[in-house]
């Protein structure tokens, strides 16, 4: 491993930021301007550009080539310093150019989309900061520095979402997004106390460098320490359960579909949701050696990928059916991760990076179409209308199904194949279900949108224009055919060994699934069909529908006594009785009564003021003679 100092890595994450600081600045002289979307698509190139440059320079090296660069120190803690530094090894390297490469696609699909919106500004300002604390999250040299892009993408998600602010349902959505991320990084951060904790306590660093080279070692028999880490691990890992949208924390990815469809594509694709699986593979060195977080990760994954797949199978709106597929695919990551092959995580990041976008994009084309209908069942029919978004959505349809020689095939196969040969055999079972869900319910909107009854919606339907469509076209070719370098990307990710002598069946049987699914797709949506399952399962319909009333729970079972307990305890009992009334008010209160009483005595009297006189020289003469005898 070579380690070379000084690569001006400052080049990727600056474009963005400057973007993002001249449109804020000067927001009002440009807020009529399209100069201000091509100065956002401009950065966002660049840093592509950049990332580019640096991936090649990785690449070309022998022996695991990494660069870093040290910006500045920030603080002193503990014993060691916290620096802001950026490090670029084959892992960040690629996450460097998906992250700029697809934002960049994004803001390009923005200038379509987003052309004749009043706050294009603003929005486009916004998408630069998203970008830029993505990429620091990515490029950061240790995981404190990590925890500020961390921040970053959550602060400009509740920015995005919400960004149609007049909308109070889109203004409850970002704040959604934002408090039960919150909620997630409370947990990371106490993780990362203990991480840094044990680093002090051994002398060493909290850089991702030292960390990986020694902790492993440092570790080895000892008992007490496995326990910290692996409680580090674990809590980590519920900090990544709120970005990457793992049960329980999984709730606020579904209404962020209230943003405008390319912030949804940036989301779901390049960004926020991509930190926790990148946050694991990072420091995969830290839950390999915690079989209990290891654990945790796989079942939590397991039982939200199915999950999120069995509600997507009765959504309408063609954005929160993506959004429940993104859940799902995520678990599919966490999946590989948990059993014990990141890269097969990251393999799946990157496709699904694409074909997501993709299909993000193309639903955007859709509504744009329709004049924002996102209801599938008031579209149909729509291949004749717009048969450019026609062919590119089916290209992310049949990748997200797995079909080959699709992107999805490769990675989602491999992942399933991977739990497979972890011997987690009922895991491995529902992972080929979930795989059959998900072909159904994609084919689902599929047909519906674009083959069923012609809708209300769709009369007057009309191509997106240019600068949407080849965004798209990109996106759609890479969902196509990336997947098949996939021994490529392993060998960059250092994984040499691949799955052998697994029975053909097992092999098989996620690509049998998808077929069964697609099939049940085409056929289930029938009309005479659906009515009877309609008809026959009320109930069951009814559940699935209503999302199994999660939200209806978690309102019940958290946010309603959190409601009484902020209410009735903190704010009317303790805020305004102990703290105002008796604390503050109270002493006032009290020295005002006595300041009353006091007063009486200054009332001019001369009289009076004589025999207090001489009762205070009778008392102090008493007094005296009391003590003499």
């Amino acid at each position: 491993m070579t380690v070379f100092q000084s690569y001006p890595l400052y080049s990727i994450i600056l474009a963005p930021l400057a973007g993002f600081v001249i449109l804020f600045l000067f927001s009002s002289r440009l807020r009529e301007k399209a100069a201000a979307a091509y100065l956002a698509c401009l950065t966002s190139f660049v840093s592509f550009v950049f990332s580019i440059f640096a991936f090649l320079e990785i690449a070309g090296g022998k022996g695991g080539k990494i660069l870093l660069q040290d910006l500045f120190t920030w603080f002193s803690i503990l014993g060691f310093d916290i620096k802001f530094s950026l490090i670029m090894d084959n892992l960040s390297a690629l996450m460097a150019v998906i992250v700029s490469g697809v934002s960049f696609l994004i803001h390009i699909y923005s200038l379509g989309y987003m052309g004749k919106d009043k706050d294009r500004t603003r929005f486009f300002s916004y998408l630069n900061l998203f970008v830029f604390f993505m990429l620091v999250l990515v490029l950061a040299s240790n995981p404190l520095f990590m925890f500020v892009g961390w921040e970053g993408v959550g602060l400009c998600s509740y920015l995005l979402i919400g960004f149609w602010y007049e909308n109070i349902e889109n203004a409850a959505a970002g704040k959604k997004a934002f408090i039960t991320n919150r909620i997630g990084d409370a947990f990371f951060i106490v993780g990362l106390l203990i991480l840094a904790s044990f680093a002090a306590s051994k002398g060493g660093s909290l850089e991702f460098l030292w960390m990986k080279e020694n902790i492993p070692s440092i570790a080895a028999g000892d008992t007490a320490v496995l326990s910290a880490l692996s409680l580090a691990a674990v809590l980590m890992f519920l900090g990544a359960t709120g970005k990457s949208a793992q049960f329980p924390l999984y709730v606020w990815l579904p209404d962020a579909m209230a943003g405008p469809t390319p912030v949804s594509a940036l989301i779901h694709a390049a960004t926020m949701v991509t930190a926790g699986i990148y946050m694991v593979s990072r420091m995969f060195f830290l839950y390999q050696l915690s079989p209990l977080a290891m654990e945790i990760i796989l079942y939590t994954a397991s039982f939200t990928s199915i999950l999120a797949a069995i509600i997507a199978c009765l959504q309408s709106d063609i954005k929160k059916i993506l959004a429940y597929s993104t859940i799902s695919q995520l678990g599919y990551m966490f999946l590989g991760a948990g059993s014990g092959i990141y890269q097969a995580a990251m393999f799946h990041l990157v496709t699904h990076a694409f074909f997501k976008a993709l299909l993000f994009l193309a639903a955007g084309s859709v509504i744009h179409a329709l004049g924002g209908v996102q209801d599938i069942f008031k579209m149909g029919g729509l291949r004749d209308k717009i048969k450019y978004t026609f062919l590119l959505t089916a290209a992310g349809w049949l990748a997200i199904c797995g079909l080959p020689p699709f992107s999805g095939f490769y990675s989602k196969d491999f992942i399933i194949e991977t739990v497979w040969m972890s011997g987690h055999k009922w895991v491995w079972a529902i992972s080929v279900f979930t795989a059959a869900l998900t072909a159904y319910y994609m084919t689902r909107m599929f047909k519906i949108a674009f083959f069923g009854k012609t809708g209300e919606a769709a009369a007057h339907a009309h191509e997106s224009p240019v600068s949407m469509l080849w965004p798209m076209t990109a996106l759609a070719f890479l969902s196509a055919f990336s997947g098949l370098f996939s021994a490529n990307f392993f060998s960059f990710l250092s994984l040499e060994s691949v799955h052998e002598h697994i029975p053909f069946m097992i092999a098989k049987a996620p690509l049998i699934a998808a077929l069964l699914g697609l099939a049940a797709g085409f056929y289930l949506t029938r009309e005479k069909i659906s009515s009877y399952w309609e008809n026959k399962l009320p109930l069951l319909r009814k559940i699935i529908a209503g999302k199994f009333y999660l939200d209806e729970i978690y309102e019940f079972m958290v946010l309603k006594p959190l409601d009484f307990f902020s209410q009735k305890i903190v704010f009317s009992l303790i805020d305004r009785k102990v703290i105002d009334s008796f604390m503050v008010e109270g002493p006032a209160l009290f020295f005002n009564g006595f300041g009353n009483i006091a007063r009486k005595a200054q009332n001019g009297d001369l009289s009076f003021y004589a025999l207090v006189l001489v009762l205070t020289a009778a008392l102090a003469a008493a007094y005296a003679i009391r003590a003499v005898l």
